[in-house]
């Protein structure tokens, strides 16, 4: 009997302990996710920034989406 009774003790201890991490971890994702959120990753940018990337359309034509794609593969970016 007194070995069953320690065996619903334990059992109950790692229940708990499992319950308590899985919480934590839940609200330290929703924590993370919530930071991210209110993060504005496209916002227009500040300062003296200028455009990277613009396509030359003033040439012979412009290119088709299969050149483009060729010349993404190319480049690798």
């Amino acid at each position: 009997m007194r070995s069953w009774f320690q065996l619903v003790i334990q059992t109950l201890k790692v229940f708990l302990l499992f319950m308590g991490c899985t919480l934590l971890f839940y609200y330290g994702i929703l924590w993370v996710s919530q930071e991210y959120e209110s993060y504005h990753r496209y916002d227009e940018p500040q300062g003296k920034a200028i455009k990277v990337f613009q396509m030359d359309t003033s040439g012979e034509h412009s290119p088709s989406w299969v050149e483009r794609l060729l010349m993404f593969y190319r480049e690798g970016e």
